[in-house]
């Protein structure tokens, strides 16, 4: 063996930039295996021209991605490499335009408050047949199921054709960020003395939805898309918990006016909260 082309662990280190430990982690792992291991001292030994791939270890490990995913990229091929490099890319700037409007949506409460932005009025939502397609998913999938799931609405719809009533929305059941997994409903409300759906695929259904009173505010533009939107969920919340009223039901997104890009500065959507009365039951906990 020529040893000339070889680089004990604590050289090769230094030239990779990998700890020792990190070294003997990827070795046990199957992600850089030595060249040479001296069968005696146990001592390990890689090639000069390994160093390139240790750094590309260091470079795939320092984004976040796991060890076993790193091992799979590096036997896949540059092609597939270098196509999840972009998506990595691609979330991190995600990641940090939702930081950023997120900060932005702070301060603004802290300085102006939610009322001062959203002006939060009260209307009487009539009873409603909805078409429902429904999914328990986190903020990363919504986009995705809302496409997907109003293109099969309005196809099923288009077979009626049915007749609505007003405009598309979705209920969301909870929390949908990207921490929190909901049960999140597309609907589109028809009118129930026309058309009725027929052949329904798995998973869509009709519902009936009974008159509500609704706590309402609207966004427009960028303040209408995520995390920008949350500002007015947030407005509306407070100020039914201001006026003592209750949540009685799901928050809904109705798409007054859009464009199909989620930022687009068309965009006009309105936050409708089903509220009633104060009981005197108690709360469940």
């Amino acid at each position: 063996m020529d040893r000339r082309n070889l680089l004990p662990i604590g050289q090769f280190s230094q030239a990779s930039g990998l700890s020792i430990t990190a070294l003997r982690h990827y070795d046990a792992c199957g992600v850089l295996v030595p060249t040479h291991v001296d069968p005696v001292s146990g001592y390990r030994y890689f090639r000069r021209d390994q160093v390139p791939t240790a750094r590309t270890i260091r470079a795939l490990r320092q984004l976040g991605i796991p060890v076993d995913e790193v091992r799979r990229l590096l036997g896949a091929g540059e092609e597939e490499l270098v196509a999840a490099l972009q998506a990595q890319l691609r979330a991190a700037e995600r990641r940090l335009e939702v930081q950023r409007s997120a900060v932005h949506s702070l301060l603004s409460r802290l300085t102006e408050g939610a009322g001062m932005t959203h002006r939060v009025t009260v209307r009487q939502g009539a009873a409603e047949r909805i078409l429902v397609r429904g999914a328990t998913l986190d903020n990363s999938g919504l986009d995705a199921f809302l496409r997907s799931a109003y293109q099969e609405l309005y196809a099923v719809a288009g077979r009626g054709p049915l007749t609505f009533t007003g405009p598309a929305f979705i209920r969301f059941h909870g929390v949908c960020d990207d921490e929190n997994e909901t049960l999140v409903e597309a609907c589109l409300p028809f009118w129930e003395g026309g058309a009725q759906p027929v052949d329904l695929p798995e998973g869509m259904t009709v519902r009936e939805l009974p008159e509500t009173t609704l706590a309402c505010t609207e966004a427009e533009g960028a303040d209408a898309a995520f995390p920008r939107i949350l500002g007015a969920y947030d407005a509306v919340a407070d100020w039914i918990s201001a006026h003592g009223f209750v949540f009685a039901g799901p928050v809904r997104m109705v798409y007054r006016r859009w464009t199909g890009t989620p930022d687009a500065p068309d965009n006009r959507v309105e936050i409708a909260w089903p509220i009633g009365e104060p009981t005197d039951e108690p709360a469940d906990v």
